[in-house]
């Protein structure tokens, strides 16, 4: 059902309540029934009134029934209404009503789905990796987490901005560094005077490498970095390999399809003094207190649900990692961005409490609840039904380019979209290379070259699609899949709204299903011309729409496969 006729039965459904109940404040709720053949659509708006109005709630709904069906806005959509249960009602709507997505999808092509431009700036911070080694499998999982909502947000009409930020300050820095002067001095990985918090990866050896050799290392939004060779300057080895792995980074973000808007250092925050300033006014706003020599900021105090107080200024001198988050996000704030949402792992629950209630002890303006937080679980590897645990180039864990050259972008990206952020996921390597409906990305994505093959071969112009008549759509088949259709803008808009781009891969799953069924149950290039054109404008739609849905998650749509 489309949007602007479910806001018309809403308003169908108020002015039938109000001829019942003059007084009641209906909250109406439209559902697809859990049984396909029990209508298109449900509302349960009778039992929600029975008992503050004291009458029977099948009789009540029979009431709101019989107000509704003489209303010929309400029966222009719906054609029939009928009891179920204890007071549901059901609807089934007219074809007219069932139809009408098709020549809105035509209309729209590959805006369908999309909304007007809002005035709001939206920041989606992700992936965020310390720039101490290769993107791992939990970076890749929030690459496409936050590429999807990035993609979703622009899609619901806001302004929305890529932001990745480095945390390049710091003892994970300095352990990197110690590391590659290590290797750069002929000590191997398991010598006794190798760093016992050191980096192991076969990464480090071949940073170590460049060093000596006199190489350029250059991020992509940075000064070319100029090794010396110098093993004793701890310095030049700390620039050259943040340098060196930045650049590493860039390189799996482009295999992965992906770009930044902005990448923002940590240690800027430090030598623009944003950090000493946030600190100060702290101070200032009296969230704060000093307590055997370090200096404390009264989280409990600041409704952010924080169970203890966070110390800000360790006695020996420096800040706890928070203070710099809490910097950073003023400078969201700052520029405009009014929503910001951060996607990070499980294990940064601790930070959402002391970095928001930061936030409120500046006495900003900012939102109790900025930023909004994902936060996802890791991923397993599996490989020939065994898991995968280390990488050649990385060591210690795989990475995310060596799950694309397994699979391929398109797999990496569905796959670890497919389910909640907030639910761990094995990652099957052979499923997500297989040719098989088991396959949800390759499901979807034949669903999509099967009807481009179909269209080819027919070999119509749009126009002749767009001018068949639908009154010949009749079987359920037809009619399941036109109703899939209708859904699109709904789920788009729930998936931003929730933070929840799996909604999208559900749906998508749900309507190749529904348009292979409909292909194997009703043969589209018949005799009958008018009933082939017709099929055929609802295989152009269903492909159309397909191929929206997959570009809301950065996968492609092919023609053939």
């Amino acid at each position: 059902m489309l949007l602007e006729q479910q806001n018309t039965l809403t308003t169908c459904l108020k002015k039938a309540v109000a001829a019942v109940l003059p007084d009641a404040q209906p909250t109406i709720v439209l559902e697809r029934p859990k049984v396909a053949t029990h209508g298109d659509l449900a509302t349960n708006v009778a039992m929600q009134l029975a008992k503050p109005a004291e009458r029977n709630p099948r009789e009540l709904a029979q009431a709101i029934v019989d107000a509704l069906m003489s209303d010929p806005v309400a029966t222009a959509i719906i054609a029939q209404a009928e009891l179920a249960g204890p007071g549901f009602i059901n609807f089934r709507l007219t074809h007219a009503a069932r139809s009408a997505v098709l020549p809105l999808i035509a209309q729209q092509g590959d805006a369908y789905g999309r909304a007007p431009r809002k005035e709001q700036k939206v920041l989606v911070e992700f992936v965020s990796a310390n720039p101490t080694g290769p993107l791992h499998v939990g970076h890749a999982r929030q690459a496409a987490l936050g590429d999807a909502l990035c993609r979703l947000f622009d899609a619901s009409g806001f302004e929305v901005s890529r932001e990745f930020y480095y945390n390049d300050a710091g003892n994970q820095i300095h352990n990197l560094a110690i590391s590659v002067q290590a290797r750069a001095r002929g000590l191997n990985t398991d010598s006794p005077d190798y760093p016992a918090d050191g980096y192991k990866g076969e990464y480090i050896a071949d940073i170590a490498k460049e060093f000596l050799a006199g190489a350029s290392a250059n991020a992509s939004d940075g000064e070319p970095v100029q090794a010396n060779g110098d093993v004793a300057d701890l310095d030049n080895i700390r620039r050259f390999a943040v340098s060196y792995l930045r650049h590493e980074q860039d390189l799996d973000l482009q295999a992965f399809g992906l770009a930044f808007d902005r990448y923002y250092l940590e240690s800027s925050l430090y030598t623009s003094g944003r950090v000493e300033n946030t600190v100060t006014q702290l101070v200032a706003s009296g969230h704060t207190y000093e307590s055997d020599g370090a200096l404390w900021l009264r989280t409990t105090e600041l409704g952010t649900g924080d169970d203890k107080d966070r110390v800000m200024r360790k006695s020996e001198g420096g800040y706890t990692y928070f203070v710099p988050d809490v910097a950073y996000h003023v400078t969201k704030w700052e520029r405009g961005f009014t929503r910001a949402i951060n996607i990070q792992g499980s294990d940064h629950h601790g930070t959402i409490a002391r970095v928001r209630a930061g936030l409120q002890a500046l006495n900003l303006g900012i939102p109790s609840d900025y930023p909004a937080y994902v936060l996802h679980k890791m991923v397993k590897v599996v490989r020939g039904g065994q898991e995968v645990k280390i990488s050649k180039r990385a060591g210690s864990y795989v990475t995310m380019r060596d799950l694309i050259e397994w699979v391929g972008r398109d797999a990496v990206r569905f796959f670890l979209i497919q389910r909640r952020a907030d639910t761990e996921f094995v990652f099957d390597v052979d499923l997500a290379r297989s040719q098989s409906e088991e396959n949800p990305v390759y499901y979807i994505q034949y669903a999509h070259a099967r009807i481009c093959s179909m269209l080819s071969q027919a070999g119509l112009s749009p126009a002749q699609l767009h001018a068949a008549s639908v009154e010949v759509l009749q079987a359920p088949s037809e009619l399941a899949l036109m109703q899939r259709l209708a859904e699109f803008p709904a789920v788009v808009s729930q998936s931003a709204l929730e933070l929840s781009p799996h909604l999208v891969a559900f749906w998508l799953r749900d309507c190749a299903a529904d348009f292979h069924g409909w292909y194997n149950a009703e043969r589209v290039l018949v005799d009958d011309v008018a009933l082939k054109h017709a099929r055929l404008r609802l295989a152009d739609a269903t492909r159309q729409v397909i191929a929206n849905g997959l570009e809301l998650l950065g996968v492609s749509a092919p023609q053939r496969m």
